[in-house]
């Protein structure tokens, strides 16, 4: 009963508002949608096909582009389920034990969220750089990983490295340890409990946090910008290729590869809302 009544108070605010005021934050709303969202990529695709789709379909099959493309599409596939293993380790681990380190884990985890990409690519440089503390030993074993793919795939790995386990965490903290218990003294083992219980429990979270990280790995600028070195159809991500092309006054085949991002964010934000919409179907309700 006491659930219903408080159910039944947000629609009553909501109404008592005047209409005026209703009015006003949608307008707001609206402007802020319109001049910072839609017009922007507007703009993008109207720059990308400015000289009609024979110029866009160069610019994006240019050799630089495509490699641009591969190496982007490449760091995705490895960072993405490098990082989906850590972060269904580090919430099972968070979540179902307990042990000393626990919250130290857990500040670690947090540390590419609190910190500048950039300065996580400075770091990756002072650690593997030629003056570096393991440069010296990489370049007499002739190991490249700053100015090279390897290094682009590192910077990737730390920016992305909190997105999945940050969704799982909140989500297994909720779902708490019985089943799990349940499940163990029934007699299954470890890997049995976890696939048979814990993961259907955490597919749809899994899944929006792979989601998350895949974006997030697709767009990165600051961290690859200072590890990669701008090496035309080597090191070039999207995201740098745009900002190479547009100073060098290509602006369609710029605007042509900033368009295709826009399309992976777009297919992104797609299946984020279909996997929102799905978890929320599974959940069960309040009575």
């Amino acid at each position: 009963m006491a659930r219903a009544n408080a159910s039944s108070v947000a629609p009553a605010l909501a109404l008592s508002e005047s209409r005026g005021v209703r009015a006003t934050l949608i307008a707001v709303a609206l402007v802020f949608f319109i001049f910072f969202l839609l017009l922007p990529l507007i703009v993008v695709f109207a720059e990308a096909l400015r000289q009609g789709f024979h110029a866009y379909w160069s610019g994006l099959g240019d050799p630089e582009t495509l490699a641009a493309i591969r190496l982007t599409l490449l760091t995705a596939i490895l960072v993405v389920p490098i990082n989906t293993v850590f972060g269904v380790a580090a919430a099972w681990a968070i979540t179902k034990f307990t042990f000393v380190g626990k919250n130290l884990l857990i500040t670690l985890i947090d540390v590419p969220i609190s910190v500048s990409p950039v300065i996580g690519g400075m770091v990756f440089v002072l650690l593997f750089g030629l003056p570096g503390v393991f440069g010296p030993w990489l370049a007499a074993h002739d190991i490249k990983i700053i100015f090279a793919v390897p290094g682009v795939i590192i910077a990737t790995l730390f920016v992305t490295l909190p997105f999945v386990a940050r969704e799982l965490i909140p989500l297994m903290q909720k779902q708490g340890t019985d089943q799990e218990e349940a499940a163990i003294m029934l007699g299954a083992n470890g890997l049995q409990t976890f696939v048979r219980i814990t993961l259907p429990n955490i597919r749809w979270g899994l899944l929006y946090g792979v989601l998350l990280c895949n974006g997030r790995a697709i767009g990165e600028f600051g961290a690859v910008a200072v590890v990669s070195g701008h090496i035309m159809g080597l090191t070039n991500t999207m995201p740098l290729h745009v900002e190479v092309l547009y100073n060098d006054f290509n602006f369609v085949a710029a605007f042509a590869v900033a368009s295709l991002l826009v399309m992976m964010a777009f297919a992104t934000l797609v299946l984020k809302t279909v996997l929102e919409s799905r978890a929320a179907l599974k959940s069960p309700s309040l009575p």
